[in-house]
């Protein structure tokens, strides 16, 4: 059977390497094709017999090249490396059809009933597991963090590609069929390499909103119900006889045009226009549904009766459309084409109706959809009188799946979250309490001072916000961006907007100055027992994911807070963030700090009478929390998952875990298969104390290496500046967000995506291991029986299984030789030669400790797709980064500094991302 899949992935590399060629010999001649031929096997030769001497031959022999040539090579291997995802792709889908089609008693593993079995074999009955579902929530968050490098163009392009090698494999196609869609593989792969490769001017916000929703409606719209289907399916064979509805648990929500920490074209009014976007596309998309179902239910009263609760339905639509003509011979038909005459009048109002705050709105005219519930009771209607009449092939499909689509999507398509840095928001403060006569040095007093002024005034009812905003550009933005979700809660869809999260949360006033402004705008009414806005602190630095549970038990003990938190549903969302801690301390550090952070609040939650839920911003490289979603899942801690969960889907993880069908199926069942598992009762994955203890000492002997390296060594940063393409990659109009967060240039102010970013482009991959050898090798030496215990650790604790196997995926992704190549850019090659032997001697030490903890001789033994797929790569990977060393040379060194040079470098970055995957 893997032989078989190799073949068959074989395949498809070489019809689309073929087609690659032929488009590369006719559109750039014969001489690029052979130039592209010697390089690649060049590169084999080196991969075969690694030589930091033929290493700089290769890139010297290049060096030869102009830059016209050099971006040729940038492009063949650059299409090439998108050819290859898509093939993997595709082997990807081969395999899920191969295991779905076959014959076994047991379910396929990591899907909703194979958990579901396992939870029902533990002991849990239907009672337990239908109040767990009820409570359920599964929300993956989709951001614009700019390591998605490829152009939107380039990304339909490739769709359509994989749509033809689908076509091919599953269409049962004829000869002639068959060369059609070759030719149209080809097209595509013409206009691969005849497209801009990089993008010319930054997305806009908006740019990257609707680069998502192309995403979700081409894609989520057609999987989501499915998913249900089979979770519906599945609880009937695991607990027959039990009449199931599963509650829309899994939902979506967006980042994109609320996040403005640090994004300064991020406005009140881009988020107003964002949810305008949004509403409008899911909208349209329904309209095109209703439109199919009418066609779908034609069914005639000459055969049946509607019931009594629909006729008084399709009454009321004709009084409030009296002018519309309907087939009354025809209800269900005559009930779509009223459902879609509301459409369009909720359209039209969205488009439309610009609200004022504070100014009394005119109602909505009637019809308008402002919500989903009124959609949902139209289309239930439909569904419930088919049933009725006995129709149910009708009700359980096209019905049920809108009526799905409506549940999880609503009227807003996706829950908008807001993110701000609490250092705006405490600036805005302390200009609005100056100007109010409560305090000028708000910001001099001592955290303790601040709490309890700020609790002192949300208990006061008197106002502080002038209607007219008297303040700075900053201080407006700040107020205008909390009277704009007034504004989009109470006049344009209450369920548009999340929570609001507060990045930097570092003590406990941070929540409080939300809460003053939620205040203001009333979004939070104490005295009326109403609040529309959930607060979100984001523990991000190791000090305050240390400091986490104390923060929230000062919150939760101050009587207005816990009022907000009761109006709340009696819950408190906490967001952990992977990145900030993992460049502040340490990838090691970092997982563990992240992990007795959910331990401490969750446990402070329990004891308050509190719910907690956590949202994990997670980005897709190993340095920033990635790594297989459900492996995360259930290396969580026990019970502080129960069922839910927010996650981030960050950058180019989008499209590798969404951009089919087939494989965003088998991701999104693969999460609610961990959440379950993870949720319900069960003794895995508890750790031992003596585990417990030894990942403290092994942490904070992570954390120690890596500040003293990263942070404390004075020759570090001229490294990291010169030794990586950082500077050029703030220049690569990837995302809408800049790269720093001030123009200092120190690590601190540097982003952890770009962080990330440069160390994968440099082949040192440092972010996801560096410290991980010393620590382990410390370790060892004070615990004679330590590696007994660490590999114990490895084959029973999740949480340890997957950092070691992230480590070890990562690990096997750097190149040491050419990471000594970037070495050579650095002016002081004293200072390179030292900052790189302490680097290749931590990664001899960390590969060292991975293979002892694994019981493996080489990385990745044990994991043979992936190993193939990285050496399958490599010899693509490989030139492309000698390409980038000859092409930052020359830009560097000030006498070429041509457009073109610019353009190539950016070309360079973006085809190896391509091709390393998993790169920020």
């Amino acid at each position: 059977m893997q032989a078989a899949a190799q073949a068959a992935l074989g395949g498809d590399i070489r019809l689309l390497g073929d087609t690659l060629g032929a488009a590369i010999r006719r559109l750039a001649g014969e001489p690029a094709f052979v130039l592209e031929e010697e390089i690649r096997s060049s590169a084999k030769e080196l991969r075969a017999a690694p030589s930091l001497e033929r290493a700089r031959a290769l890139r010297d022999r290049l060096g030869q090249l102009d830059v016209a040539d050099l971006r040729t090579l940038i492009r063949a291997f650059s299409v090439y490396f998108d050819l290859i995802n898509l093939a993997e792709q595709q082997a990807r889908v081969r395999s899920l059809r191969s295991r779905a089609g076959a014959k076994v008693a047991d379910p396929r593993a990591e899907t909703a009933e194979a958990a579901l079995r396992q939870i029902r074999d533990r002991g849990t009955g239907p009672d337990e597991l239908a109040e767990h579902l009820a409570a359920a929530l599964v929300v993956p968050v989709f951001t614009a963090h700019p390591s998605e490098a490829r152009r939107r163009t380039i990304l339909e392009k490739l769709a359509a590609v994989a749509h033809q090698l689908d076509r091919m494999e599953y269409g049962a196609l004829t000869d002639s069929e068959r060369a059609d869609a070759a030719a149209a593989i080809a097209e595509e792969v013409e206009g691969l390499w005849l497209s801009d490769a990089v993008r010319g001017d930054r997305p806009t916000v908006l740019g990257e909103v609707r680069q998502v929703l192309g995403m979700v409606e081409g894609r989520l719209l057609d999987v989501v119900p499915r998913v249900y289907r089979k979770l519906d399916a599945a609880l009937d064979r695991v607990y027959p006889g039990r009449a199931w509805h599963v509650p829309p648990f899994l939902r979506f929500g967006s980042w994109i045009g609320g996040d403005r920490d640090g994004h300064p074209n991020v406005t009140h009014d881009v988020t107003a226009a964002a949810v305008r976007l949004q509403q409008e596309t899911i909208l349209r998309n329904y309209l095109g549904r209703i439109d199919d179902l009418g066609r779908r239910l034609s069914h005639s009263k000459g055969f049946f009766a509607p019931g009594a609760e629909f006729l008084a339905s399709l009454a009321a639509d004709a009084a409030l459309f009296p002018e519309l003509k309907v087939a009354a011979h025809e209800p269900y038909r005559a009930k779509c084409r009223y459902i879609a005459a509301k459409l369009e009048r909720t359209c039209g109002y969205a488009a439309t109706h610009a609200a004022e705050w504070g100014a009394q709105a005119a109602p909505a005219p009637a019809g308008v959809y402002l919500s989903a519930r009124p959609l949902l009771a139209d289309l239930k209607v439909i569904e419930d009188d088919l049933r009725r009449a006995g129709a149910t092939a009708a009700a359980d499909g096209a019905v049920r799946d809108l009526v799905r689509l409506v549940e999880v999507f609503g009227v807003h398509m996706l829950q908008l979250d807001l993110r701000q840095h609490s250092g705006r928001h405490a600036a805005a403060v302390a200009e609005v309490l100056a100007a109010a006569g409560v305090t000028t040095n708000y910001l001099e007093l001592t955290p303790d001072e601040r709490f309890d002024l700020l609790a002192a005034e949300l208990e006061s009812t008197r106002p502080l916000v002038p209607a007219h905003l008297p303040f700075s550009d900053d201080t407006r933005e700040v107020i205008l961006t909390f009277r704009t979700m007034a504004v989009i809660l109470e006049q344009h869809c209450p369920e548009a907007l999340g929570p609001y999260i507060i990045s930097s949360t570092t003590e406990p006033a941070h929540l409080l100055e939300v809460l003053l402004f939620a205040r203001e705008a009333r979004l939070f009414r104490p005295t009326e027992g109403a609040s529309f806005i959930d607060i979100i602190p984001l523990f991000e630095a190791l000090e305050p994911l240390r400091s986490g549970r104390d923060i929230m038990a000062k919150l939760l003990a101050l009587p207005v807070y816990r009022k907000q938190v009761e109006l709340r549903g009696n819950l408190q969302e906490v967001m952990i963030g992977y990145s900030d801690s993992n460049k502040e301390s340490g990838f090691l550090q970092s997982a563990w700090a992240l992990y007795r952070a959910q331990e401490d609040v969750t446990a402070l939650g329990r004891s308050a009478g509190v719910t907690v839920r956590f949202f994990h911003g997670r980005g897709g490289a190993v340095g920033r929390g990635g790594g297989p979603a459900n492996h995360a899942i259930l290396a969580q801690p026990r019970g502080t998952v129960d069922g839910r969960l927010r996650m981030t889907e960050q950058g180019e993880m989008i499209a590798d875990r969404f951009g089919h069908p087939a494989i965003a199926e088998r991701h999104l069942e693969q999460v609610l298969n961990a959440v379950l598992r993870t949720s319900l009762p069960g003794d895995e994955g508890q750790p031992d104390a003596s585990w417990v203890a030894a990942l403290d000492r092994i942490a904070d002997a992570g954390r120690r290496a890596y500040r003293a390296f990263v942070y404390d060594n004075p020759e570090f940063l001229t490294y990291f500046e010169q030794a990586t393409c950082i500077g050029e990659i703030a220049r690569l109009k990837i995302g809408s967000r800049p790269a720093r967060r001030s123009a200092a240039s120190s690590i601190d102010q540097l982003r952890a995506i770009p962080w990330v970013f440069s160390w994968m482009q440099s082949r040192h991959t440092l972010p996801g291991w560096f410290g991980l050898g010393g620590a382990v090798r410390e370790f060892l030496a004070a615990r004679p029986d330590g590696l007994a215990m660490l590999r114990e650790m490895y084959a029973k604790w999740p949480f340890w299984t997957t950092l070691i196997d992230n480590a070890q995926m990562i690990l096997a992704k750097a190149d040491m030789t050419i990471a000594r190549l970037y070495a050579d850019l650095v002016e002081d090659q004293a200072l390179a030669a030292r900052v790189y032997d302490r680097i290749l001697a931590e990664h001899r030490d960390s590969v060292g400790a991975v293979c002892e903890i694994t019981g493996q001789a080489n990385l990745l033994e044990r994991s043979p797709i992936l190993k193939t797929s990285i050496d399958r790569r490599n010899p693509y990977v490989d030139p492309l980064s000698f390409i980038q060393l000859v092409l930052l040379k020359r830009l560097r060194a000030g006498g070429e500094r041509t457009a073109e040079l610019e353009t190539a470098v950016l070309e360079s970055i973006n085809g190896v991302a391509s091709g390393l995957k998993n790169t920020g």
